[in-house]
């Protein structure tokens, strides 16, 4: 039985023998992802840092720390913005502006709301209501005339003297924004309108002349674009599935699935996810990608543990 052993060892293709050489002293670098971020539930394509989630998201979202909890956020180029809700089903999320006004509260805007082009975000289902503007505001073609009535709700809330105005003021001072989208810069420039603040609502409620009832914020429909390739979404579900947060390797953004255990793979996180064929998977995966951050000794040993049961 030895001699065999020792001939199946000696018959061993070299690059095989060269590979178990190479595993067995690879120290393996791990990423650390969430799956929550204070009470908002994570799922692909959002993430808590660098390596998690989708890497066209990254640049833009972030888990950040107030000293007391989390809270997921948009950065763009005007500001960052909590982000409240996360509706998978729809693609959607909301967003609270922290410059938006609304019935109970409101305020001067110092700075635009703005997203920018180039990201995987597009205003989806919000109305803005341009507050304390500069008459005739209502004569231009930004303002929408069906909506009226919008600004004739809002102005009957008391906080409309946070904005320097007298209760109920002129209506001519309020304008419903017409435009699908933000101007050329990305931005709703209230200066440039000559408006000192607005409210954005998602949801007029059961009652549309009712501002203490209307939902505000900002609503967004999110993408994957071009990396949201079926092969990615399969491997992502099946990650998920098992218990782990899909994310990627830097450089060269190859796809991971993080699990609990302190390890990251190309498969999963099931116990027997090293089958013949998921192996051929992962080898496939690791070494046609040269950035892909190598395996931990975890998932080492049982690549180890397959290559070494088929030579003998």
């Amino acid at each position: 039985m030895m001699e065999a052993k020792q001939k199946a060892m000696a018959s061993a293709h070299p690059s095989i023998l060269l590979f178990l050489v190479f595993i067995s002293s690879t120290v393996a670098g791990t990423t650390t992802c969430r799956d929550t971020c204070g009470s908002t539930q994570l799922k692909y394509p959002f993430g808590t840092g660098p390596g998690c989630g989708s890497p066209l998201f990254t640049p833009y979202i972030s888990c950040t720390s107030n000293g007391t909890s989390d809270q997921l956020t948009l950065k763009t180029h005007t500001a960052s913005y909590p982000i409240t809700s996360i509706s998978y089903a729809t693609s959607t999320l909301t967003l609270t502006p922290p410059t938006m006004s609304t019935c109970t509260s409101m305020h001067t805007s110092p700075t635009n709301f703005g997203l920018d082009w180039a990201t995987p975000f597009q205003i989806t289902s919000t109305t803005f209501i341009l507050l304390s503007c500069q008459p005739p505001i209502k004569a231009t073609p930004i303002c929408d005339p069906s909506l009226d009535y919008l600004c004739a709700s809002i102005y009957t809330c008391p906080s409309v003297v946070s904005l320097g105005m007298p209760l109920f003021p002129p209506a001519n001072t309020c304008c419903v924004y017409s435009p699908a989208n933000l101007d050329a810069k990305g931005e709703l420039d209230l200066q440039a309108m000559k408006c000192g603040g607005y409210a954005s609502v998602v949801s007029l409620g059961d009652t549309p002349t009712d501002p203490t009832h209307w939902v505000y914020g900002v609503n967004l429909k999110f993408s994957y674009g071009a990396l949201q390739s079926n092969y990615v979404t399969s491997k992502c579900n099946t990650c998920e599935y098992s218990g782990g947060i899909c994310g990627y390797a830097t450089p060269g953004d190859a796809f991971l699935c993080v699990c609990k255990g302190g390890y990251n793979t190309s498969l999963d996180c099931s116990n027997n996810g090293f089958n013949q064929n998921q192996l051929q998977d992962y080898l496939w995966d690791s070494f046609s990608s040269p950035t892909m951050s190598p395996p931990s000794g975890y998932v080492w040993s049982f690549i180890l543990a397959g290559i070494v049961s088929s030579i003998f």
